[in-house]
């Protein structure tokens, strides 16, 4: 059979064209007490399917002289139930957890463990979270425990598929807080 060069140029767009859309959401889940440090890093979506479980990057604890600076939550990655893992802006310090996932289901909703502002302290802003799966099972972060868990954020009925993070970067020699604040995207 005899293509011309348009026509195999025509199929190879078309096929091209078609996968390079973005996947939409329908909704976002926010809580109320995120951290007032940083700038929104960009939006970050399973290509497909849902996240199914999390992993944390987190500072060890710097001790408690002055010029220590404890930022603990430094970052979230999402791993989505087709393998892939998603992560919006990340924080500079820290390791990565062990990989936290919902025996059963999706991650259908989130709370934000956060230390309020500390004045002259040592602020460290969100500190730890915790999801509930599609199942009803919780899983909590494996990070420090300073500040307190607020409400519960609305369920993604669909499932969780995307992340945006509010990180604040180093700032040398001021009091750094990394991660501040965190969003989830919902799709169907």
């Amino acid at each position: 059979m005899d293509f011309s060069v348009n026509a195999v140029i025509f199929l190879f767009l078309s096929y091209h064209l078609c996968d390079a859309g973005t996947r939409s959401y329908n909704s976002v889940l926010t809580v109320p007490n995120g951290g007032k440090w940083g700038t929104w890093g960009e939006t970050e979506l399973c290509p497909t399917g849902h996240t199914n479980g999390f992993s944390l990057k987190v500072q060890a604890k710097q001790g408690s002289a002055p010029w220590q600076d404890d930022t603990s939550l430094n970052g979230i990655r999402l791993h989505c139930s087709n393998g892939e893992v998603v992560q919006s802006a990340v924080g500079p310090w820290g390791d990565w957890t062990e990989i936290e996932k919902c025996p059963k289901g999706m991650l259908v909703s989130f709370s934000l463990s956060v230390e309020e502002s500390q004045g002259l302290g040592d602020d460290t802003a969100a500190n730890n979270i915790q999801f509930s799966c599609e199942d009803g099972t919780g899983l909590k972060g494996n990070s420090y425990e300073w500040g307190t868990f607020g409400p519960w954020s609305k369920r993604c009925p669909g499932g969780m598929c995307g992340i945006q993070t509010k990180v604040e970067g180093d700032q040398g020699k001021g009091d750094d807080t990394a991660l501040n604040d965190v969003k989830f995207f919902c799709c169907d």
